[in-house]
């Protein structure tokens, strides 16, 4: 194993962004410079999109069972999915890092090539970044910039009444995977028996290894759908639809009984005794998109796989309610994850 020091800052950067592809025509210049530099005057109908992600460790991610490569590559699909989000898709990133003396050059060079995977799979050019050293640990700050049509932007304030609630891919798998992989760090802990994951890949893999879903981007785009309002679910579902309804200024009904749910994560739920619903409306990290459609795109909806009509927009004075199994209705509580709540 090299320590980095031996590479010093500037060789570090040369080794991790050594080749790097170009996918984008507007990408004029990337890794190697001052600044990149991106010229989107050929370009002209689009408008673009900015977002940043910094992931901390011992805040959101544990390297006692995230693999490197898994990380960067999940650091960068958080990203990608902030912007289609916006309904945009991404085209550039910048990565920063800083790294504690634990880390060796081989170990950055599985973070990073987990982030190469993740831009190849995405078509997105990695183009500028910074590294420094750190006392407490390994920071990741990804910004992304994407494109979207001019005016074509689907910000949270859109929903209006009657519109349908619908969610891509299924929910609580995530969540359910963070809870396998912290009690079995706690048995290897207590007792240094090896974990078994045999038969819960899937929850594995929805926690370490996200995919943002640029496939139903495209297809709402081929469907000629364009949603009202949109998130892509990092806190939990029902903290996102609390965000849509503030900003639109309208209430909810969604029905428990249309939540789509994996079977490995319902089986996970029973075996730790925890309530599979709230598992969904609250577990967060899906990186799933929620959107709003007029109804009258009811059969268009029909005809997308993978997205699950949970629900409808109501009056803001209906407030915004959970309809279960049994016909009962309950405020939708908001549980997910707050970045700066205190921890008990």
């Amino acid at each position: 194993m090299a320590e980095i020091s031996t590479l010093g800052e500037f060789g570090l950067i040369d080794r991790m962004t050594k080749e790097l592809p170009i996918y984008n025509k507007e990408t004029r210049v990337g890794v190697g410079d001052d600044c990149a530099i991106l010229d989107y005057s050929t370009l002209t109908d689009d408008e673009q999109l900015v977002t940043t992600d910094l992931l901390m460790e011992g805040v959101h991610f544990d390297l006692t069972y995230m693999p490197l490569m898994h990380l960067g590559y999940k650091a960068a699909q958080v990203n990608f999915s902030d912007i289609y989000a916006m309904g945009g898709m991404p085209r550039q990133i910048t990565v920063s890092l800083a790294i504690s003396k634990r880390f060796s050059v081989e170990d950055i060079d599985q973070l990073y090539t987990g982030i190469r995977l993740a831009c190849e799979k995405h078509q997105v050019d990695i183009v500028g970044g910074d590294t420094t050293s750190s006392v407490t640990g390994l920071a990741i700050s990804i910004t992304c910039i994407g494109t979207i049509g001019r005016g074509q932007a689907i910000r949270r304030n859109g929903a209006k009444e009657t519109d349908l609630i619908c969610v891509s891919g299924d929910l609580g798998a995530a969540y359910m995977g963070l809870q396998l992989l912290e009690r079995e760090k706690y048995v290897f802990n207590e007792t240094n028996e090896q974990p078994d994951f045999a038969g819960r890949e899937y929850l594995l893999e929805r926690q370490l290894r996200p995919e943002a879903r640029r496939d139903i981007i495209l297809r709402l785009r081929e469907l000629g759908i364009r949603p009202t309002a949109m998130m892509d679910i990092s806190d939990g579902l029902s903290s996102e639809l609390k965000h849509i309804c503030r900003q639109s200024g309208v209430g909810c009904r969604i029905y428990e009984e249309r939540l789509p749910l994996d079977y490995q994560t319902a089986v996970m739920a029973e075996e730790l005794n925890m309530n599979v619903t709230t598992c969904a409306l609250n577990g967060g990290e899906d990186y799933e998109l929620l959107f709003t459609v007029p109804i009258a795109d009811h059969e268009k909806v029909e005809q997308m796989d993978g997205v699950r009509l949970i629900g409808h927009i109501t009056k803001p004075e209906l407030g915004l309610a959970l309809i279960t199994r049994d016909g009962t209705e309950f405020e939708l509580q908001a549980q997910g994850w707050q970045a700066f709540e205190e921890k008990k």
